[in-house]
């Protein structure tokens, strides 16, 4: 793939990623008063660019993909007027090619140890994930058990919205009617440090919009904060697999945890890939 086709695609990835953050913040989040029906939801373009003090014609530009530099300046007030957390503005300078700031170098989840650890641990599957389910970085291993992750839009690259909306993850994972009102109810538990912030309202607003079985438990207001040990799969290639979870956080007080899958049985640990390419 030439470098261009490369650009192309980031871009339209970018227009993308911030019209779907754009649509998530109303009015009333960011000062704005609700004047007027509106066709569609969160704010509309020029109240972006206006909060963000840029043109608006250059922001129409960059949410519809146009070949335009944008600085790092600029980048960081469209992240704080759309409200970004950290997962989310890494993601944006990645995608508009912009070199990260330092104090986002220093705090960035997967640093190149991390990355090193995914790696050397494969074939055994391993992912990282923050307190709000997102998946924050994977190795083959786990693409290998859960399916294509690189083909999952960045916005729905969340374990609870794949658990719950993806068909193919479901048919998977063999103790999903089991485990789910467990993951809902750790979420939850985890959501108590979370109450205010958008991105986690917004993740609720939508699991209760699309999924029945999530509109259905999560009044129930259940919270569990004791992590699922072991878990089945059913590997459309292998069939039946079963794995131990080690869970490692990063540190004291954080957020962020390494989730290893470890075959629980010979059965599983012959079935692994013994190589990737």
């Amino acid at each position: 793939m030439t470098t261009a086709v490369e650009s192309e695609l980031r871009r339209q990835e970018l227009a993308r990623f911030l019209r779907s953050r754009r649509e998530r913040i109303t009015p009333e989040q960011v000062g704005l008063p609700l004047v007027g029906r509106r066709r569609t939801p969160g704010l509309r373009r020029e109240e972006v660019a206006q909060l963000a003090g840029v043109g608006v014609t250059w922001y129409t530009w960059l949410e519809q993909g146009r070949d335009i530099n944008a600085s790092e300046q600029v980048l960081q007030a469209v992240a704080r007027t759309l409200r970004l957390d950290p997962h989310e503005h890494t993601h944006l300078f990645r995608l508009a090619g912009a070199p990260q700031p330092e104090s986002e170098k220093d705090c960035q989840v997967l640093s190149p140890q991390l990355e090193l650890m995914l790696k050397k641990l494969e074939p055994y599957p391993v992912a990282v994930r923050n307190a709000r389910c997102d998946l924050l970085g994977y190795n083959r291993g786990y693409t290998w058990l859960m399916g294509d992750v690189d083909a999952i839009p960045f916005e729905d690259r969340n374990t609870l919205v794949q658990c719950l909306l993806n068909p193919q993850w479901r048919e998977r994972m063999l103790d999903w009617e089991t485990n789910i009102p467990r993951v809902i109810a750790s979420f939850r538990a985890a959501m108590a440090e979370h109450v205010a912030e958008p991105a986690w309202k917004n993740l609720v607003k939508r699991l209760k919009a699309e999924s029945p079985l999530f509109a259905e438990l999560w009044p129930h207001h259940d919270v569990n904060s004791e992590p699922i040990r072991t878990k089945r799969y059913l590997h459309p290639d292998v069939g039946l697999l079963r794995f131990n979870f080690t869970y490692l956080y990063s540190g004291r007080r954080s957020e962020i945890t390494v989730s290893t899958y470890t075959p629980a049985d010979d059965e599983t640990a012959a079935k692994l890939p013994l190589m990737f390419d």
